[in-house]
């Protein structure tokens, strides 16, 4: 759906949602967004712990003017950290804008809404955290138990030793097999240890 706006003097309510994984849907957030009257709902599926790659963020964020209102249903659905959060209300309050949630008590254009928002982004951050502790936890039990197979290389180190061996140079493998030297160079490095 493009984005426009109602006309040159009415207010604008846009709504975002996000989920950060392929495998959920933003269909309940879409859901809410539309019964609390937002004129267009942008969605996408990207991490919340950064704002990089988050396109439709970065297309509502340019498009909001002066009076528009930019809705969502909770905070963490915007940012996952105080940083962010931060940099992303203070765009939105430049424009002239506001931000609100449906099952939140947010509300920028009021005092109590504002430190509410500034409450919250503590907690979303405090939770991440939470879960990464939580997920290094599991990883270690798992270390300790032999079950942790960790990620898959993302470098073919056999490939680059077998090229090695047949007389390329490292900027000749780098390049054939689109890795960078420095993985080529720690690869072979490998083999002299």
């Amino acid at each position: 759906m493009l984005l426009r706006h109602k006309g040159p003097n009415e207010v604008t309510t846009i709504g975002y949602a996000r989920v950060s994984t392929s495998d959920q849907d933003c269909t309940i957030q879409e859901a809410a967004l539309k019964a609390a009257g937002c004129d267009v709902i942008r969605s996408e599926k990207r991490s919340g712990t950064t704002t990089k790659g988050r396109d439709e963020l970065a297309t509502v964020l340019e498009f909001l003017r002066e009076g528009d209102v930019l809705m969502v249903t909770r905070i963490d659905r915007l940012a996952r950290s105080v940083f962010d959060l931060e940099a992303i209300v203070k765009a939105i309050t430049a424009k002239g804008a506001t931000l609100k949630a449906t099952e939140q008590p947010i509300d920028t254009s009021t005092s109590a809404g504002k430190a509410f928002l500034q409450m919250l982004g503590v907690f979303a951050e405090f939770e991440t955290s939470i879960r990464k502790e939580r997920q290094l936890e599991g990883i270690a039990k798992a270390k300790q138990a032999g079950v942790y197979k960790g990620r898959k290389p993302s470098v073919p180190t056999d490939e680059i030793k077998r090229l090695a061996a047949d007389g390329l140079g490292a900027t000749a493998i780098a390049k054939t097999l689109g890795v960078g030297r420095a993985s080529v160079y720690r690869a072979l490095g490998e083999v002299a240890a």
